[in-house]
């Protein structure tokens, strides 16, 4: 019987108050019948909750994200360390456990095979670094000719630019020769009163002058 109803037990006077109904069965002591209900206990889960409890929300506490960006980092990091360090006493073990193995079977052939093998394992991995390191060279070297090759390239280009700039510099000093200043303002106006000149004319596809007018 549960403590909370043992303690809720009618004694002798109160079942002899209640009668027969209190002692459903035969035995010694005082029982108690389905009319004696404990007076305190726990809330069912069928219980509706309290009043004043009614409308209260449980809210999750607040999480701060700095802490929890810390918090997942660490417990990373904690993983990280605790596989690797699985990793490392898993391949011990096998390590001694593959050991322990060869000695028991005390094989010269196994272990003359493992030397073998071995020695042409590091035989294939410095044929590859040395392969390595020459491809690695290699694209060294093409990367400086290419940089080399662009830089010559962009000084060709900068230096036509630059040619390029002083010829439209000279032409345009040339022309300037012939440009109408106020010094020589009087003469190319007699200049062109001396020497008029009709642009009223009409050409042909080939740009040939077909018609013009006459000067009055």
């Amino acid at each position: 019987m549960l403590p909370a109803l043992r303690r809720c037990r009618p004694g002798p006077a109160l079942g002899a108050a209640f009668g027969p109904a209190a002692r459903p069965g035969p035995g010694p002591g005082p029982a108690w019948g389905p009319r004696l209900v404990p007076a305190r206990g726990r809330k069912t889960r069928h219980d509706p909750p309290a009043k004043s409890k009614a409308s209260r929300l449980k809210v999750p506490p607040p999480v701060d994200p700095e802490e929890l960006l810390v918090v997942t980092e660490r417990y990373r990091q904690h993983r990280l360390v605790l596989s690797a360090l699985r990793a490392e006493f898993r391949a011990e073990v096998l390590r001694k456990k593959r050991e322990a193995e060869l000695s028991r079977e005390d094989s010269a052939e196994l272990t003359e095979e493992h030397r073998r093998l071995m020695a042409w394992n590091e035989a294939e991995n410095a044929r590859q670094r040395a392969r390595r390191e020459e491809r690695i060279r290699k694209e060294e070297a093409e990367q400086k000719r290419q940089k080399l090759e662009a830089a010559e390239s962009k000084a060709r280009i900068m230096e036509a630019f630059l040619k390029e700039k002083e010829k439209e510099v000279l032409q345009l000093q040339e022309e300037a020769k012939t440009f109408i200043t106020p010094q020589n303002l009087e003469a190319r106006i007699e200049e062109c009163l001396d020497n008029p000149r009709n642009y009223n004319f009409a050409i042909d596809k080939d740009g040939r002058i077909v018609k013009r007018t006459v000067l009055s």
